[in-house]
């Protein structure tokens, strides 16, 4: 067996949970990664968004940020900003949108804002983007990030992107229809909603990292399934695959594969 990183853990289980069927809103970093990884292995008929516009991007490697030329060289076609958030967003025509955190809460509620008080902050964040749009248009959300209190936390300072607000149908009194946030992909477990509190809970944890670990990374108490899987390990290919990938990436960029990674 290959031995791997958490990182490399985390992208290949969230690849892993897309699908072939699948249009997905890609963010740029670790679930670029993750997209393209399964774009490669399981699900060679993804269709991949990047928020400037391409659609059904097949990028070589993976892109400094969204303006970054090999997603237009490699897209079926490019459109403008505007139609792809009036048409293809908030048409509803995306399966899947994938977030990432500065804060997140147990309700899946994202802060990219600010850290500490608005006016008065300790750190001003880059801000939502398109992510509120995202977290509110996408038929559902995946979020990525790795485990901290820092970043997990019982009350972000700031809400940017809506996730399931106080929990329960908060959602639904908000008026929206989408399933929200279903799936949190950590470098040490994977988190899904309570059908009921709608609560993330943890549902399977990674080889080798223990319960533990888990709660002394996050800022609230950690609920756990009753029945915890265990995620299964990379394999060959997987692990190859986005191996693959970084060297590409890092050979394009000069950059180091971890940052291509993410």
């Amino acid at each position: 067996m290959m031995s791997y990183s958490p990182t490399e853990m985390m992208t290949i289980a969230a690849a892993r949970a897309l699908g072939n069927d699948d249009v997905c809103f890609v963010g740029i970093g670790a679930p670029s990664a993750a997209c393209n990884v399964a774009r490669l292995t399981h699900a060679p008929d993804i269709t991949l968004i990047y928020e400037s516009g391409t659609i059904g991007t097949k990028p070589e490697v993976l892109p400094l940020s969204i303006g970054d030329g090999e997603l237009c060289e490699t897209a079926v076609t490019t459109v403008p900003v505007a139609e792809m958030f009036r048409y293809w967003l908030q048409g509803g025509r995306i399966t899947i949108g994938f977030l990432g955190a500065a804060q997140l809460d147990k309700f899946g509620n994202i802060n990219t804002t600010v850290i500490g008080d608005y006016n008065h902050p300790k750190v001003r964040l880059p801000g939502g983007g398109g992510a509120p749009e995202i977290a509110t248009s996408c038929q559902q959300i995946f979020i990525t990030l790795k485990q901290s209190r820092r970043s997990l936390v019982e009350k972000i300072d700031f809400s940017t992107s809506f996730g399931h607000g106080q929990g329960g149908d908060d959602r639904a009194r908000h008026g929206l229809t989408t399933r929200g946030p279903t799936l949190l992909i950590t470098d040490l477990c994977l988190w899904q909603p309570d059908p009921e509190t709608k609560e993330f809970t943890v549902t399977s944890i990674h080889p080798g990292v223990t319960r533990e670990e888990i709660q002394e990374t996050c800022g609230w108490r950690v609920r756990f399934a009753q029945d915890v899987a265990e995620t299964p390990v990379p394999s060959e290919e997987e692990l190859k695959t986005l191996r693959d990938l970084n060297v590409r990436t890092a050979k394009a960029h000069g950059a180091t594969s971890e940052k291509a990674a993410g």
